[in-house]
């Protein structure tokens, strides 16, 4: 079969709104930008509000949103971030990944990939169960552990105990990528829990937080190889990628331009000169997920699972 042709970026995304949001203690030993808040209300409101702020906001600039209800039971306070547990990709097919989390593992819902097929118009072809990893303890959550160069078919992925380096290499292999494995830390020397906290892969930039890998000559090669596929660096500080200005995704309007979303709060972390740079590629736009961001230590770009799969009505073989 000829190869699909893959692009960077998507119209559609899909995003599951919360039924039982809140801080998942299971989750907070990895995850360093997890706080327990107190004080500010009830967080499963705000939470829905923050969610319908984004998917509002998304919809307005011309990107197609995908919104499924998420579950009362089982207890599932992360749903809100399905990027973590599926895949979607341009030849049909859907890949679904181990979740560290026991919570989280019931974040996967088949119905939802049967919907997007029967009900939503895309075209679903193999479906790949990656979860029985989770027997053996390994781990790989989506494209939180992956920052993908879709249209190259390059991988990058900081290891943690989210990530998994064997079962890297082997979603590597079965997906012809190349993968770029290394080490990230935060600013308290702990492994950054995903991948997509601390970088974003656009169209032809590629924003990241370079004081986040120690390592001079991993951070070398992954500047060299971001480089050499033609994409301009913007950097980050370690400051701004703890407000999440790392946790980015460039989504096309489909009225033939993009625009590159976020958070409020990482916008407002970013200088003049950062803005300036992303304005040379594509347009900043961003909402308010304050309790989100806090009580569950991930951003926009963790509620955001891309959809590449091809619509019904498009030609070809899925």
């Amino acid at each position: 079969m000829e190869a699909v042709v893959e692009h960077q970026v998507t119209d559609a995304v899909l995003m599951i709104r919360p039924a039982r949001f809140g801080s998942n203690p299971e989750t907070a030993a990895s995850n360093t930008f997890q706080k327990v808040l107190s004080g500010v209300g009830n967080v499963q409101q705000l939470a829905q509000l923050e969610f319908d702020l984004l998917v509002a906001m998304l919809r307005k600039v011309g990107v197609t949103v995908e919104v499924f209800e998420d579950t009362p039971e089982p207890w599932t306070p992360d749903a809100v971030f399905p990027n973590n547990w599926v895949s979607f990709h341009a030849d049909g097919c859907v890949y679904l990944y181990p979740m560290q989390a026991q919570s989280r593992r019931w974040e996967r819902r088949p119905d939802i990939i049967d919907a997007l097929h029967k009900q939503r118009g895309y075209r679903v072809g193999k479906v790949e169960d990656l979860s029985g990893a989770e027997l053996e303890g390994r781990y790989l959550e989506g494209t939180g552990s992956l920052v993908l160069d879709r249209a190259r078919h390059v991988a990058y992925a900081c290891l943690s105990p989210r990530t998994d380096a064997k079962l890297l290499k082997e979603w590597g292999r079965k997906l012809d990528y190349e993968v770029i494995a290394f080490h990230a830390m935060d600013g308290d020397g702990k492994p950054i829990y995903h991948t997509n906290i601390m970088m974003c892969i656009g169209s032809r930039f590629a924003v990241i937080c370079p004081d986040g890998i120690p390592n001079a000559e991993e951070r070398h090669r992954i500047v060299q190889r971001l480089e050499n596929t033609g994409h301009e660096i913007i950097p980050i500080t370690g400051k701004q990628m703890e407000a999440f200005a790392g946790n980015l995704l460039e989504l096309a309007t489909g009225r033939g331009g993009s625009v590159l979303a976020m958070s409020a709060r990482a916008e407002r972390s970013l200088t003049p000169a950062q803005k300036s740079a992303i304005s040379n590629y594509t347009r900043i736009v961003s909402s308010p997920v304050n309790t989100i961001e806090a009580c569950s230590g991930g951003g926009v770009r963790c509620m955001l699972a891309e959809i590449f799969l091809p619509r019904a009505n498009e030609g070809g073989q899925a």
